[in-house]
């Protein structure tokens, strides 16, 4: 390996996500793990951007190479990130496979590929780490550092961390290797933000903040619902502390489920009061009221995005997407009286059962919510509104893992109807995702360790030849209904939901009936709860 500057008796480490700056300044996940091992005296971190091309990856920090590196971590959020992983690899000319790698350095993944399927992944890294950085990450690589430091081999250093809780070191750990949870019980104990506040980021001068981790409202497509369990709300306290300490001119709050949180417009009002803007992510059209419409009105907020998810009442019955039509016009009614200039909002295609008479209803549904925001009418309405459609890609860890994905056609179909429903509604426009592109998602979400092989290909010559190259079955992985007992190659991991729990689910969307939210106090129906 390449020389580094002289860390000071401190393990080198290269933390690295896959993508652009701007992406990985407003990754809340890869900021929390440079905090916290920042902190620690036996690491020196350093930072990598990695992206797809030949260039080699260099540190932002001392611009040595990432094979200088004897550890290694990368945060990996996306399917898609195998590939600018092994393409950022093959540039630093470290081989593409564990089993050919029997030195440093050590390869760790992280982040939500962690915990929702590793297996694509699981022969090129050395190891994984199946749960929230606040439970034990940094420790962990402290003890790395101090084994490697004092001359422990690879292997040695391996095994140490497949004995530790939440590490998945493939053929040395025990199976399953269970999530580990930040501790806390219901409460958010040390949420999130963002380490750095940067004009380059995705979210511009915005110190990003987690109101809430994980979601009470149990909708069956959702694997951040099933995930993180239970679900956890941070305290109005710890989140002002933050302000004060970094006093930002901009805050975004983030969360699955913010207007669940009870104290959300007193801490707006007190962000106003102290002179700071903000912005929210989706809200739940149940949330909407007119003092929390006042309060981002008068903070010059003209930007508004609830959730629809479903075509019609049936489909958001079936996926527990419990959303009252009433109450979502009327929030879009209160949006456009309260100046809201922009709304946005989110649909998916595929479901399983899904009919004609479901985008019938869902056409008429969009006309009345274009009547009651006035949207594109002027001055005293909404003046757009964006719809952004994907399709379903059926999640590990939810009760659509034994669901089948819809096929290209079919969803391409599905996009072009959408596309003619939209156009005679003046102000509304029609975002989304490309089918194929969903495809390929949903092959590496629920796929398993024969997968390497595409990955390290599209990382050489691209994700289409190497489809097309390619000796594997995708129709076998992604058009057939799982049966009930059948394996699942993301079950070497235990998130703490069990299968049946999930089964339950699945035959609920199936029948039609609905599951309440999750109780405060937990009901003992899953394992995730204390």
């Amino acid at each position: 390996m390449p020389d580094l500057p002289d860390p000071g008796g401190r393990l080198p480490v290269a933390l690295a996500y896959p993508g652009a700056p701007r992406a990985a300044l407003s990754a809340l996940g890869w900021q929390a793990v440079y905090r916290l091992a920042g902190q620690s005296p036996w690491l020196v971190v350093e930072r990598f951007f990695l992206s797809a091309g030949n260039s080699v990856p260099r540190s932002q920090d001392s611009s040595s190479p990432l094979d200088a590196f004897p550890l290694a971590a990368f945060s990996l959020g996306y399917e898609l990130d195998g590939s600018v992983l092994t393409s950022a690899l093959s540039a630093s000319s470290v081989p593409l496979l564990a089993s050919q790698r029997p030195g440093f350095p050590i390869l760790l993944g992280g982040g939500p590929l962690a915990f929702l399927n590793p297996a694509p992944l699981a022969p090129i890294l050395d190891a994984w780490f199946v749960g929230e950085a606040e439970a034990g990450f940094v420790p962990a690589l402290e003890r790395a550092a101090e084994m490697i430091l004092a001359g422990a081999d690879k292997p040695s250093v391996l095994s140490m961390l497949a004995a530790l809780p939440g590490f998945y070191v493939p053929g040395r750990s025990a199976l399953p290797v269970k999530r580990v949870v930040a501790p806390g019980g219901r409460v958010l104990a040390d949420p999130v933000c963002s380490s750095f506040v940067s004009h380059e980021a995705e979210f511009k001068d915005t110190l990003l903040m987690e109101v809430n981790r994980g979601c009470p409202h149990s909708c069956r497509f959702c694997a951040a619902g099933f995930v993180y369990r239970p679900p956890r709300q941070a305290r109005m306290a710890d989140l002002r502390a933050i302000v004060e300490q970094t006093r930002p001119k901009k805050v975004g709050l983030v969360g699955t489920a913010l207007t669940d949180w009870k104290e959300l417009p007193e801490f707006l009002r007190w962000l106003s009061s102290e002179k700071v803007k903000f912005t929210l992510s989706s809200v739940r059209a149940d949330g909407v009221t007119e003092s929390l419409l006042d309060i981002l009105r008068n903070a010059g907020l003209r930007t508004l995005t609830l959730a629809l998810e479903g075509q019609s009442a049936r489909i958001r019955k079936k996926a527990n997407k419990n959303l009252d039509e009433d109450v979502f016009l009327r929030a879009v009614e209160l949006a456009a009286k309260r100046g809201v200039n922009h709304l946005k909002t989110y649909l998916i295609v595929g479901w399983p059962g899904e009919e004609d008479a479901d985008y019938d209803e869902l056409a008429r549904f969009l006309a009345e919510v274009v009547k009651a925001g006035k949207v594109g009418g002027g001055k005293k309405g909404i003046g757009h509104m964006t719809l952004g459609v994907n399709p379903l890609v059926p999640k590990p860890w939810t009760p659509m893992q034994w669901a089948p994905m819809a096929g290209a056609a079919y969803l391409e179909d599905r996009l072009e109807r959408m596309a003619a429903m939209v156009k005679p509604l003046r102000g509304v426009r029609l975002e989304g995702e490309k089918p194929s592109w969903a495809r390929v998602q949903g092959l590496l979400a629920r796929g398993g360790e024969d997968l390497a092989e595409l990955i390290i290909a599209a990382g050489e010559i691209g994700w289409r030849k190497a489809l097309r190259e390619w000796s594997g079955d995708v129709s076998a992985v992604l058009d057939r209904e799982r049966g009930r007992d059948e394996p699942f190659p993301w079950e070497c991991i235990d998130i703490g939901v069990g299968r049946e729990t999930l089964w339950r689910e699945w035959e609920r969307y199936r029948s039609g009936k609905r599951t309440p939210k999750c109780p405060e106090q937990g009901c003992g129906l899953c394992e995730a709860c204390p």
